[in-house]
């Protein structure tokens, strides 16, 4: 059997990528170097991230993830709760052949609380570490749990969604697009907003967190506090944009990271780490500004 149809068991959590400009379908998941599952925001879905595979390169093959709700999973019903959301990926990654070593998470504003939690739920299991953990608009765990926009009319989730630019295309295909999205999206706001963080030791993974300027729900200092998340290196990029620069010019300076540390990893082999007890994060020292009612 060959690796692709050992994959075939996936299409429903990790559907294939979109072919990349030019043609082709991309470096094989199971036997490229290096795997970047890729988790999307509230309410998103694997288009947002088309076209990276094209713009990482050959040697990492992009896996986004697609939970039940969204599209060809448009009929299954979503997810409410992290928890079980997030046991419920560990199941798939771990009976996908995509466990293969090496592999990093990436997850955008909900994605990256979702892809800390996978994480957790892998290391608990006793399955390889990520190499590396991606995570951008997204303030650290401890932070998430004290809203309820689910309950918002859905005239007003309309608008908090126009005017975070959250859904992409969604402002051009008009009111029934994002009608058909709002019952995923409250969905996913509602596993935010009843998240709440329990003690544990931090990753031993590396860890990247992407700031911007402009977003006014994960503020610099929100995301600052996911370094008590990682006992390994923490570093913070702060780039222009808003909260949903990953669908804006400022992607490319995003996706330029990326590619750096995506290179690197295929280059180099990961450094020993010796096993040491580590200290769990401390409670939030400052509260983030909160202007915008959609908080994820």
């Amino acid at each position: 059997m060959s690796p692709a149809e050992l994959l075939a068991p996936r299409s429903a959590w990790f559907p294939r990528p979109v072919a990349p400009p030019g043609g082709g379908t991309g470096p094989d998941p199971v036997t490229a170097p290096l795997r970047l599952i890729c988790f999307p925001y509230a309410g998103g879905t694997v288009s947002t991230y088309r076209d990276w595979q094209h713009h990482l390169g050959e040697r990492t093959a992009v896996v986004p993830v697609q939970p039940p709700g969204r599209g060809l999973r448009l009929r299954e019903t979503p997810y409410d709760d992290m928890e079980p959301l997030a046991e419920a990926v560990a199941d798939a990654l771990t009976t996908s052949q995509l466990m293969v070593e090496p592999y990093m998470l990436f997850g955008h504003s909900m994605g990256a609380l979702l892809a800390y939690e996978v994480a957790c739920v892998l290391r608990r299991r006793g399955a390889p570490a990520p190499r590396h953990l991606f995570v951008s608009a997204s303030r650290a765990p401890h932070l998430y749990g004290d809203r309820s926009d689910h309950t918002l009319s859905d005239t007003e989730l309309r608008e908090v969604i126009r005017g975070l630019g959250g859904l992409g295309d969604g402002d051009r295909l008009g009111t029934a697009y994002l009608d058909r999205r709002l019952p995923v999206l409250r969905a996913d706001l509602r596993a935010c907003e009843r998240y709440r963080w329990e003690p544990r030791p931090p990753l031993d993974c590396p860890m990247t967190a992407f700031s911007a300027t402009g977003d006014p729900i994960a503020a610099p200092q929100a995301v600052e506090a996911w370094r008590p998340y990682t006992s390994g290196s923490f570093l913070r990029r702060h780039l222009p944009g808003g909260h949903f620069f990953l669908n804006n010019p400022p992607r490319a300076r995003l996706l330029a990271h990326l590619r750096a540390e995506l290179d690197d990893a295929t280059a180099v082999p990961p450094p020993h780490r010796e096993p040491h007890p580590a200290p769990t994060p401390a409670p939030s020292p400052r509260k983030a500004s909160r202007q915008a009612p959609w908080t994820y």
